[in-house]
């Protein structure tokens, strides 16, 4: 499995990005909320149909994800702004890890097939973490 970082920037993800390839070279992919499939979109304020819905940032030692959140989720400070996304290597292994970390916490958003392909889901642990988990 890999696990990287993904960092909420709500609404300032591509200042961000461009900040953080200054600093520490490397580069950057992105997608927007208008990359989205239409029924992805309906949903969607107007003001935040530009904004960052993935990215993807590499330098040399490190990579991790961002992205401008999700609208019209509210900026809580509290509740901080980073998650670990979580990649399984087949089907079997990501069922496995989803089930395991949801016992005592949230699935916040089923993991079922993705529109960009493989599976995707959302669940928070027992311990208030945030975990993202993909598969093939």
């Amino acid at each position: 499995m890999q696990l990287a970082p993904y960092i909420f920037f709500y609404g300032r993800c591509e200042e961000a990005l461009a900040f953080y390839q200054t600093a520490l070279g490397g580069t950057y992919e992105l997608q927007r909320n208008t990359d989205l499939p239409p029924e992805y979109q309906k949903d969607l304020s107007d003001d935040w149909r530009n904004k960052v819905m993935h990215a993807s940032f590499t330098a040399p030692g490190l990579t991790f994800m961002a992205s401008d959140g999700r609208d019209p989720k509210p900026v809580d400070p509290e509740a901080g702004n980073i998650s670990l996304g979580l990649a399984a290597p087949d089907r079997a292994a990501g069922e496995r890890v989803f089930k395991a970390l949801s016992q005592g916490g949230s699935v916040q958003m089923p993991l079922e097939d993705a529109f960009w392909g493989g599976r995707f889901g959302i669940v928070h642990d027992r311990f208030g973490i945030e975990w993202m988990l993909t598969s093939p």
